[in-house]
């Protein structure tokens, strides 16, 4: 399909040829018909991406200061390997769409193929042909809106939004501040409410519009008169700002032309250093809009599909996006008088030249072929236009999911590895498996698992997709005989936990699980120092975690919480350490907090490790500290970038280079799987360790101690 792309290093924009996207559960698949350009917000991310590596950090001083609590946790080179992994990473564009369902997901109720639908949302309604939106993102098109009024449904929604923080009654005399796309839709709206409405823009062709579509007086000059004449010398009833400019000006002129105890809302992007006088002196009441209303942001809402109930949250979103569309549907909003310019798809990027020039432009639609609706395509050949068959001796690899841990750490890990093909990337959405392709030099791009699990010149897959879904695609590819290197943590449940598991037992394929701390040559010199023994160890981990949102990925259903998704990697290492399997757990949490933790573990060697896993503390300090004390013998490593043996009274110290083992562990995979050779971690271990996360969720559930069969 054809998709508007940017490369966000770069900032070079085109219409790429990239697979359709994937149909998930809770979303819809929609045949694009209509999507809105924004110029206004458009323009500001092309420009950001246009912009230097200086100009980025100073527009997004927030992500500066992330590097660099980053560097001081994690290292220079791992973090600004992210960092470029982030910047090469493609952006789409587009948030406002129409088209048609061909496809509905699982979860999804109130939807059909064939509805007619608008859909909102940046990096989901792209300028795409295809785009899977979920369902608390679309609504249907009433009867009687066509698909280019449709189109404008998230700038509607925006417009309504701000509308709503404003409280207009009947007869409000109302100012908007700024007549771009959102401005004349709020004067629409303001109207459709019973309001007297006068606008403010400097373009004197906006001031003629806003007076054709309704607005009982507009300027382009004179503000404070005009309003003064409007509002009898009281000042407005409400001011909306839907202006876009670093100035100050148009929220101090909001507050100038505001009468005693007004309201001013905020819509668009302007300065915020008030004077503080004017807003003093009538008692303002200042409101920023949060974008197409309650829900925005909210990835429970927005993603998972959870949707407020009415009696508490009359308008989200989407219900703001559906009353939107039915006062169009009644004439009382008209959005087609907007549209300057229409292009093809095919012909978005001279749409970005007029923007590029300055042209004079308003509202630009791109429209699709209806035609193109039965050719959903999910599998791209970049390269020869085909599929391509691997050479005799080669190990035939496929990816599926290639974040930034995938590009940054696995990919040059198995590029070290001699004989390997990379056959298929398998992402999601078509632009993340398309400029994988292209970079990594994949042949296959592909949305769909089954592109990798049913080519049979693909004997090896890497697995590194969100965490709820590797039980399921383990069991999946080693069920097709496939070797599969899984991403921590193997499963996120007993359930797929024993479906992965009877999948390896059964499977002639090589099963291994990215525990790559085991790996790390200074935790294989630190057993190897505590060697040989003949009493059990006292171990100690503990990890300066630092704090994760709790609206972040890793702390929802998908990604399994953090003691399932990243602890599994710390019972690992220390189950290696000991070379004994987990047997009891006992964990207790910090005023109940899930991620600041301390962790007991009984091993059947009679051994015992401590991990005290917290978020709270400073990440200036070394992330990770172990000690292990033996018979006469003690180990310390920080970090795995240094050791020290103590024995005898004297101390060995060795520093290297931060090696987590990441390397080490895909290369003695890949050896396994060309060699026949024994799996890099046995079965039985990948499962307890997996099993022991389950253990200590269970204990801090319970405040028992669990014992592991």
């Amino acid at each position: 399909m054809k998709q508007v792309v940017q490369s966000y290093r770069t900032g070079v924009l085109k219409v790429a040829d990239v697979p359709a996207p994937r149909l998930s559960a809770g979303t819809l698949l929609v045949a694009t018909r209509a999507s809105l350009i924004s110029s206004g917000t458009e323009k500001q991310l092309i420009d950001l991406a246009r912009s230097s590596l200086a100009g980025k950090a100073m527009a997004r001083p927030d992500l500066v200061r992330r590097v660099i609590r980053n560097v001081k946790r994690d290292g220079l080179k791992p973090t600004l390997e992210k960092v470029f992994a982030k910047l090469d990473t493609p952006i789409p564009l587009g948030y406002s769409i129409a088209g048609d369902v061909i496809e509905v997901g699982r979860n999804v109720t109130g939807f059909a193929v064939g509805d007619r639908v608008a859909c909102a949302g940046a990096a989901l309604a792209n300028h795409a042909e295809f785009n899977s939106v979920p369902k608390n993102l679309a609504v249907k098109i009433p009867f009687g809106v066509d698909e280019e009024d449709a189109s404008f449904v998230t700038l509607g929604a925006i417009a309504l939004q701000g509308v709503r923080l404003a409280e207009p009654t009947l007869g409000d005399r109302m100012l908007v501040m700024g007549l771009g796309l959102i401005g004349l839709l709020t004067v629409q709206l303001l109207k459709a409410n019973g309001c007297q409405v006068i606008g403010f823009d400097p373009n004197p062709e906006r001031v003629a519009l806003a007076l054709k579509l309704g607005a009982d007086a507009a300027v382009s000059s004179g503000l404070a008169e005009a309003v003064s004449g409007f509002t009898g010398g009281y000042g407005a009833d409400a001011v909306i700002i839907t202006a876009s400019s670093k100035s100050n000006e148009p929220i101090n002129q909001a507050a100038e032309a505001s009468r005693l105890k007004g309201r001013i809302v905020v819509v668009g992007l302007v300065g915020m250093t008030i004077d503080r006088e004017p807003f003093y002196r009538r008692e303002l009441e200042l409101k920023l809009s949060l974008s197409y209303g309650p829900g925005r942001h909210d990835p429970e809402y927005e993603i998972a599909g959870h949707d407020y109930p009415l009696a508490h949250v009359r308008w989200t979103e989407q219900r703001n996006m559906e009353a939107f569309l039915d006062l169009v549907a009644a004439g009382r909003v008209t959005p087609k008088a907007l549209i300057t310019h229409r292009f093809a798809i095919a012909d978005a990027e001279q749409a970005y030249n007029v923007m590029e020039r300055s042209e004079p432009h308003l509202a630009m639609v791109l429209t699709y072929a209806p035609e193109r609706a039965g050719e959903i395509v999910r599998e791209f050949f970049p390269a020869a236009g085909k599929r391509v068959a691997r050479s005799s001796g080669e190990t035939s690899v496929a990816f599926i999911g290639l974040g930034n841990y995938a590009k940054g750490v696995l990919l040059p890990a198995l590029a070290k590895c001699q004989g390997v093909r990379l056959a298929t990337v398998v992402t999601s959405t078509g632009i993340s498996a398309g400029h994988s392709a292209e970079k990594f030099k994949f042949a296959t791009a592909a949305t769909e698992p089954a592109a990798a699990l049913s080519d049979p010149d693909i004997d090896t897959v890497f697995i590194a997709t969100r965490h709820d879904t590797h039980a399921a695609l383990v069991a999946d590819a080693l069920n097709a005989g496939k070797h599969v290197f899984c991403e921590k943590p193997l499963a996120v449940d007993d359930a797929g936990l024993a479906a992965a598991v009877d999948a390896a037992r059964t499977s002639p394929g090589q099963l291994t699980v990215g525990f790559n701390r085991r790996f790390a040559p200074l935790l294989v010199a630190a057993k190897k120092a505590l060697e040989p023994r003949s009493s059990p160890l006292v171990m100690v981990y503990r990890i300066n975690a630092g704090a994760i949102p709790m609206d972040s990925w890793i702390q929802r259903e998908e990604g399994g919480g953090r003691i399932v998704g990243e602890v599994c990697h710390f019972v690992d290492a220390l189950t290696y350490l000991c070379g004994s399997l987990p047997t009891e757990v006992s964990a207790v949490a910090a005023g109940g907090m899930a991620d600041a933790v301390s962790i007991l573990i009984k091993f059947a060697d009679g051994s015992t490790g401590s991990i005290v896993y917290s978020s709270l503390g400073d990440a200036a300090l070394a992330k990770e500290y172990i000690e292990a004390f033996a018979a006469g013998r003690v180990v310390q490593l920080i970090d795995f970038c240094q050791l020290t043996v103590t024995r005898e009274g004297k101390q060995t110290t060795t520093k290297t280079a931060q090696d987590k083992g990441q390397a080490a562990l895909v290369a003695a995979f890949m050896s396994a799987v060309r060699n026949g050779g024994e799996a890099p971690i046995p079965l039985i271990e990948l499962t307890k360790v997996t099993e022991t996360t389950f253990a200590v969720e269970e204990a801090l559930r319970s405040g028992a101690v669990v014992s592991l069969s």
